[in-house]
């Protein structure tokens, strides 16, 4: 009998990732899973030559990619409960993920994402957006393996996004806005290498303008990305400026959740002085004082509709394709709950 990659896997009780780690002298695995599974190779005259299984039999596995050099990882409290759910759907349909770490491949200038797919025959990928994104993400868009991108647009041969309706998350925040009677809407935004941030900027200034509202630029500020430090660094900025708006939306969360806490170092009341309103609903929202009002993004529906997707492109049963998810506007008290049409005039 002639054993391959995956019945070593198997009689080792490991994964088919281990196996090939061990081959190519990885060095994160254990002495003691090392000499069972070379003891195995040994025993069965598994060779590592014929390491690669053939290119048209299915490993099973899914890559999971972290992509850009900003990158979001298992703290992104977005990302890891889409994450979750894309997880859980797969592993109903039969497969695991493998995980693509990119700080080495950063710091030596090289992340080949396509060569190392290739190296674990994994059947897709699933990409998660970062900012800044590395040029081998496009190589691996272009060639023949399955890819669907969480909010990042692919437009390969074999590729598919998801993503929220970034546009119109951006209008609900002006609609609530406009229905609360604030009219000097502010916004604060990540870099513009954030393809997200940009969409979800270019949305609220069309809304803004859609309701014949005035911009004032001053209020439009860009942190360097998502996160709360970003938004309390942002938030200040606006501060000493000594111009402020009536009402702020936030690109994220946690950008929304830094620009409180900035607010209230100098002692401005949300909403009181300012009504802000976020984007994700992440778990925290529920939690900030005051509670974050937010527009909310499917994180279950958008992990399992990623898994399906990539699993239908995986069995030739859709081609190349996208999903808009509908996004909700929930109401908490940072931007108050109850309609008061002349408390702002």
């Amino acid at each position: 009998m002639a054993y391959n990659i995956k019945d070593i896997a198997k009689l080792a009780g490991v994964s088919v990732s281990t196996v090939s780690k061990i081959i190519n002298n990885y060095s994160e695995i254990s002495e003691e899973t090392k000499t069972r599974v070379l003891r195995i190779m040994k025993e069965t005259g598994f060779s590592p030559s014929s390491s690669k299984m053939p290119a048209n039999k299915n490993s099973n596995l899914i890559g999971v990619i972290f992509a850009g050099m900003l990158n979001v990882d298992f703290t992104h409290p977005f990302f890891v409960e889409v994450l979750n759910s894309f997880k859980k759907q797969m592993g109903l349909l039969g497969y695991d993920l493998v995980f693509f770490s990119n700080e080495k491949f950063q710091s030596g200038g090289n992340n080949d994402y396509l060569a190392r797919c290739q190296h674990f025959n994994v059947d897709g990928c699933i990409l998660i957006s970062g900012q800044e994104l590395e040029s081998s993400i496009q190589q691996l868009d272009e060639s023949a393996i399955p890819c669907i991108g969480v909010d990042m647009k692919l437009s390969g041969p074999s590729s598919g996004y998801i993503m929220s309706d970034n546009y119109k998350m951006s209008s609900k925040a002006v609609e609530h806005f406009y229905l609360m009677g604030y009219r000097e809407l502010g916004y604060i935004g990540s870099t513009w290498e954030s393809d997200i941030s940009n969409m979800r900027e270019s949305g609220y200034r069309s809304a803004i303008e859609g309701f014949g509202l005035r911009l004032n630029e001053n209020w439009f500020l860009n942190g360097e990305h998502f996160f709360e430090a970003s938004g309390y660094e942002t938030m200040r900025r606006m501060i000493a400026a000594g111009d402020l708006p009536r009402a702020i939306y936030a690109a994220s969360d946690q950008l929304a959740i830094g620009a409180i806490r900035a607010l209230k170092e100098f002692s401005l009341s949300v909403p009181e002085t300012i009504a802000i309103i976020g984007c994700d609903d992440i778990e925290a929202c529920s939690y900030t004082s005051p509670p974050l009002s937010t527009i909310r993004q499917n994180k279950e529906k958008i992990g399992r509709l990623a898994a399906l997707m990539l699993y239908d492109l995986i069995n030739n049963q859709s081609g190349a394709s996208s999903f808009i998810v509908e996004p909700e506007l929930i109401v908490r008290e940072s931007c108050g709950s109850k309609l008061n049409l002349t408390a702002h005039f």
